[in-house]
């Protein structure tokens, strides 16, 4: 049964991580009806399965976040690689060595920096206080109607086309927008994706690198989380969140994809009007006593 659980759980994992849904705030609605009896196990497993999801990222864009691409010479040069030795393709690599993407990650880990000090010192404050359906409900609403509200107001052409475009201080003012995750309901991706399309960036490029801001915010949070728990969970626990990790990294393959070509021809106010119907469905379920 607690397989079941971590594969449905794992699914909406998937599906909402990447989404300006809020992947939490769906997580915590879900265990009111398919959670774990132990509220700090079901904590973690919603925090640590986020990982399988991050990791999607690094497989869809390896090439784009590598700076050693060989495929990127490949392309360049018109060879092939699969024929060369450990040593020769470890020249080759050096050779491929990309600035632009370099320069890419110093701006993921100038972005990142606001999430990982505040992370640090509010954690424990905001698993206390603020992991509830009521407070999911409000974020869901209000998030909802910002992103209606900057897709019908703003119709300015972008300044920034592209991730490589994006200046540093523009980083990290996006990276203080993710701050506004942290509150669940919210959504890391909404948060991201608010403020980087505010700032000037294309739908496209605020997709991308909310994904990017991801992988070290969403690792660092698994690994802070992990640390505290310590080997606390039994391996048949720590099994049940492998399983969970694993199908979220499944779907999240299939989502990402799917979202970025969405996102290249529509505007994010489906999403801002689906915020808003859940929130508003939660708030009756809360009034009838289900959840």
């Amino acid at each position: 049964m607690l397989i079941l659980k971590a594969i449905i759980l794992g699914i909406i994992e998937g599906i909402t991580e990447f989404l300006p849904i809020s992947s939490t705030g769906h997580l915590i609605i879900a265990n009111n009806f398919v959670g774990f009896p132990s509220a700090r196990f079901e904590n973690a497993f919603n925090i640590i399965i986020q990982l399988g999801a991050i990791l999607s990222v690094v497989f869809i864009y390896f090439d784009k976040l590598n700076p050693f691409s060989l495929k990127r010479i490949e392309k360049r040069e018109e060879i092939c690689t699969a024929k060369l030795s450990f040593k020769e393709k470890f020249k080759l690599a050096l050779k491929a060595y990309d600035k632009r993407t370099m320069s890419l990650w110093i701006k993921i880990i100038v972005g990142v920096l606001p999430a990982m000090i505040l992370g640090l010192l509010l954690d424990d404050y905001i698993d206390a206080h603020f992991f509830s359906t009521k407070v999911v409900a409000i974020n869901l609403i209000f998030y909802g109607l910002i992103i209606i509200w900057i897709e019908s107001s703003f119709k300015k052409k972008a300044k920034f086309k592209t991730v490589y475009d994006v200046g540093f201080s523009t980083c990290f003012l996006i990276g203080l927008f993710q701050c506004l995750a942290m509150i669940p309901g919210t959504s890391r991706s909404a948060a991201t994706i608010i403020g980087a399309m505010l700032l000037g960036l294309s739908r496209t490029a605020a997709a991308e690198f909310s994904f990017f801001l991801a992988i070290p915010t969403m690792l660092g949070a698994t690994l802070l989380k992990m640390l505290k728990l310590g080997s606390s969970f039994s391996t048949y626990q720590f099994f049940i969140i492998f399983i969970g990790g694993l199908v979220s990294f499944i779907v999240a393959l299939v989502v990402i994809r799917s979202f970025m070509r969405f996102v290249k021809r529509h505007s994010f106010k489906p999403f801002g009007y689906y915020r808003i119907l859940l929130g508003l469905l939660l708030f009756v379920l809360m009034l009838m006593g289900v959840i």
